[in-house]
């Protein structure tokens, strides 16, 4: 019991319990919160921490996903092309990274790398899609379309790439894909989107545990921890989630993903910031949230007026992911809350 009951034990219990109750929250950051803070905890190589983080995210998300499943909600013909896609490339993304590094050091360089472009791309597919929902809420949005067309090529193309990516990295499981989702099948609704998101991950993260798990094993000391705080911390977050203003929560956590992603960056090595872990730039990576607090909104702005809206006002973020209907806000900027949804 001693070995098992260290102060990494603890740290990894509360790390879990965070991030689980901002996944409870908001839907999102599951394995992109989770993988590189368990790095910067130190508690395990980069290739360790991603398969203790797959195997307990192919346990809990198995919950949500039957969940929507009893419920009727997923696009069930979507999800199976999304599985034919994801599942082989899953399996096949780790035995590459091995056979691309050399020696445990280069697989630990390389996985950081990896996850730390990741990181960034996941940032960058939240930010797109609040885009593509301002568009569609400029234009009036399309109409619903439960049962779309599925387009079998793309979409298995799109399971691929996610499966690729989350095999490596842990992370882009509910990024990557659930973006590709939203432009390719439009008519969806969000429920429906994240429980077709959440069936296909199941066998997807699974798959990509198992490769993992055959390559590296597992760590025990960190799958146990993992699974006791983050049950708990996302049946938390999924309770307080109605009281909780979620789009705050989500662009901190696109502000969160961006810097840990240049901090994996830079503690790799990666040429443009420096040398790895004697060359780091903690400043720069401390100034680029700062900046990132300040100057989204004015970029945002600059978006909005470019759909010919006002650069502050409705619809807001929230309203855009759907957390409080554009009509029943009170009015902002002079505009009526029933003109609100039918913004020039």
């Amino acid at each position: 019991m001693g070995d098992w009951l260290t102060s990494d034990f603890f740290s990894i219990i509360a790390a879990a319990f965070f991030v689980g109750t901002i996944v409870g929250l908001t839907g999102m950051g599951g394995g992109a919160l989770m993988t590189p803070a368990l790095i910067f905890l130190g508690v395990g190589g980069a290739s360790t921490v991603v398969t203790a983080d797959l195997t307990a995210s192919a346990i809990y998300k198995s919950g949500g996903a039957i969940t929507h499943a009893r419920e009727g909600k997923p696009n069930w013909a979507l999800a199976k092309w999304l599985i034919v896609g994801s599942v082989p490339f899953a399996l096949l993304g780790p035995w590459l990274i091995h056979q691309v590094a050399g020696s445990a050091d280069e697989l630990d360089t390389l996985l950081k790398k990896c996850i730390g472009f990741a990181l960034l791309f996941a940032a960058t597919t939240y930010a797109l899609r609040l885009v593509i929902n301002l568009h569609r809420s400029r234009h009036g949005g399309l109409a619903p379309d439960p049962d779309p067309r599925i387009r079998p090529l793309v979409t298995v193309a799109v399971g691929a790439l996610g499966g690729f990516l989350v095999g490596i990295t842990s992370v882009g499981s509910g990024s990557v894909i659930m973006i590709s989702l939203v432009m390719l099948y439009p008519g969806l609704s969000a429920l429906r989107l994240v429980g077709t998101d959440l069936v296909q991950a199941v066998p997807l993260v699974t798959a990509a545990a198992i490769s993992n798990i055959a390559l590296n094993g597992l760590d025990w000391h960190l799958l146990v921890p993992l699974l006791i705080g983050s049950v708990p911390g996302s049946i938390l977050g999924s309770h307080i989630a109605p009281r909780v203003k979620q789009s705050y929560i989500r662009r901190g956590i696109v502000i969160v993903l961006t810097m840990s992603g240049l901090a994996l960056l830079d503690k790799s090595g990666w040429a443009p910031l420096g040398a790895g872990e004697d060359q780091t730039h903690p400043g720069l990576i401390a100034l680029t949230g700062l900046a990132m607090v300040f100057v989204l909104p004015f970029v945002w702005g600059l978006i909005r007026r470019a759909e010919g809206m006002p650069m502050f006002g409705s619809p807001t973020v929230a309203e855009l992911e759907g957390e409080i209907p554009a009509d029943t806000r009170p009015a902002e900027s002079g505009t009526a809350p029933n003109d609100q949804a039918k913004l020039p």
